[in-house]
């Protein structure tokens, strides 16, 4: 087997004497030296999977148990009293019902007058039969209306039960991509337990509401991409130290093609679920699509591969595009399949009723599903509405105006009340603690990612900031649209992973000094305490418990709060 010859540090000292002569000459050496493979190519598999792939740090074995806690922590805080209220909460009487058409008959309907009361108190009524128009796909629905076939359409446990469940299984995935980034049981359970006790989460998977399901996908696409980042490395360590394989002129000159990847199909799979529930987790597809292209053409750098970057393009970035955006198409479209299926929904008797309009070239049941689709984009495009609780994208880190889910007042004997005047509330308003320290340590992260020569475009910071940049700017692109605080519950685990990412940076090492150890331990253990206890006094607007008005009013730290 061929090696390809030793390569320049991009960061080495030929480099900095290059910048430092600051001839036209050595500025350009030095630029293409960052085109270069990383290192020289090594001839042992031990040596290139090390590199590829470093090992984990020994660890005691009670700590595996650290990232457990978490996902135990927040499956009790979601599935605890999760049929209070018994009331319907802001969007579930949109949710609610669709759900529950879309199991009795595959689509949506319209409901007579006063069907929220009806849900409320168990006594459900019928649909009218006539078809609704609505502008989301189907699957978050029908998630919802699986939980009311389940526990029956009558309890609000029913149809908050999926959502609870996909906001538990949030947490131990995102429990699973900590430890494939950072390699920590101890980060890992950081992760988790912001995640298990932010306001803005906890309150969507205790509502029958779609964004959980949304930010579910959009994540478990991340984690299997994150599988796929493994088994794409170990895959061409394999190919290319594998004696076995046909000899090769130079296999380090361009590297082999890596063959049909599961993970990242299985990451198609979930982005066309993702979509399935909300359009806007487009941007996510397309982020993610570039980033797992981007761990390729970094794997195949860091081997030693000559022609990193065209090999890379070619022989991963095809691949990648045909195994998840074709695939995310197909199951996008079988979301629909309910619809599909059944001859009363809304538009779908269209292309039926308009045979020479539309396009031609389409069956006719996906002409009246294209149609479909182009009225409910002119709806979110069209749509500004003013709204009590709208709030833009720059109000969002700064938890400048939470959405008010539910609210009731009550008096003394009322529901369990015990002062003269209780409340009895849901403000998705996120852990403060949380959010507001997110503020410093994503722009430190970034600073950090650009400049810093130890984290210098390390994969672990800029994939998740690049999530959290898809999922927040492009909103500034649509002004005038009534926009919420929830648009963000998409982006929060990345966020959350980014502060476990800072946390990793404190934690000491084996030779940092005891008086080091003693401030680092001592500052990670105090913030987290801090989260946990705020976490706890905001726990009761986050889970409707009747309090006294006076209680509520204090947790209202701003008035925009209200």
């Amino acid at each position: 087997m061929t090696s390809s010859p030793q390569a320049p540090e991009p960061n080495g000292p030929d480099s900095a004497a290059s910048l430092a002569s600051g001839s036209t000459a050595a500025r350009c050496a030095t630029a293409s030296r960052a085109w270069a493979p990383a290192r020289q190519a090594p001839q042992d598999r031990v040596q290139l999977r090390e590199r590829l792939l470093p090992g984990w740090a020994p660890v005691a074995g009670w700590m595996w148990i650290l990232p457990v806690l978490p996902v135990v922590l927040g499956a009790i805080l979601r599935f605890w009293q999760l049929s209070r209220p018994q009331d319907i909460a802001f969007d579930e009487t949109y949710y609610v019902k669709d759900g529950w058409a879309l199991v009795l008959s595959g689509y949506e309907q319209q409901w007579p007058e006063n069907a929220d009361d009806g849900f409320s108190s168990g006594n459900v009524p019928s649909p009218t039969g006539e078809a609704s128009f609505v502008v989301h796909p189907p699957l978050g629905k029908r998630l919802i209306g699986l939980g009311m076939m389940l526990f029956g359409p009558g309890d609000a446990f029913g149809w908050r039960f999926f959502p609870a469940v996909a906001g538990t299984a949030m947490i131990a995935l995102v429990v699973i991509a900590a430890l494939l980034m950072f390699r920590s049981p101890v980060v890992a359970a950081v992760a988790g337990t912001l995640l298990a006790v932010d306001g803005l989460h906890l309150t969507h998977s205790r509502l029958a509401l779609l964004d959980i399901f949304l930010a579910l996908f959009i994540l478990l696409a991340f984690v299997f991409l994150l599988l796929d980042r493994v088994d794409g490395r170990l895959r061409l360590v394999k190919r290319l130290t594998d004696p076995k394989r046909p000899p090769q002129p130079d296999p380090y000159l361009a590297g082999p093609w890596l063959g049909i990847r599961w993970w990242r199909i299985a990451a198609g799979i979930s982005c066309g679920l993702a979509i399935g529930v909300k359009w806007n987790a487009l941007y996510y597809v397309a982020a993610l699509g570039l980033i797992t292209v981007a761990w390729d053409l970094g794997a195949r750098r860091a081997a030693g591969v000559r022609m990193w970057f065209p090999a890379g393009v070619l022989k991963d970035g095809l691949f990648a595009f045909v195994s998840m955006i074709p695939v995310a198409a197909l199951t996008y479209l079988a979301t629909w399949t309910g619809w599909l299926r059944t001859s009363g929904g809304y538009h779908r008797q269209w292309a039926a009723n308009n045979p020479g309009e539309g396009v031609q070239w389409l069956p006719e049941s996906l002409r009246s599903l294209w149609e479909y689709h182009k009225a409910a984009y002119n709806f979110h495009v069209g749509l500004d509405a003013t709204h009590t609780y709208m709030a833009g994208p720059a109000q969002w880190p700064i938890l400048g105006r939470p959405t008010s889910y539910f609210y009731e007042s009550l008096q003394n004997g009322e529901g369990g009340c015990t002062a003269s005047n209780c409340s009895q509330a849901i403000l998705n308003v996120g852990n403060p603690v949380i959010w507001w320290s997110a503020i410093p340590v994503m722009i430190t992260l970034l600073v950090l990612a650009l400049v810093w020569r130890r984290w210098r475009f390390d994969w672990r910071l800029l994939s998740p900031l690049a999530l959290v940049a898809v999922g927040w700017l492009p909103w500034f692109a649509f002004p005038e649209r009534t926009q919420f605080f929830f648009y963000a519950l998409p982006y929060v685990p990345f966020m959350v992973l980014l502060l476990a990412a800072g946390v990793s940076m404190l934690i000491p090492g084996p030779e940092t000094p005891q008086v080091h150890r003693v401030l680092s331990w001592s500052v990670i253990g105090l913030w987290l305490v801090l989260v946990l206890a705020v976490a706890a006094y905001f726990w009761p607007i986050w889970s409707a418990q009747v309090i006294s008005y006076d209680a509520w009013h204090q947790r209202m730290w701003f008035p925009s709060w209200i």
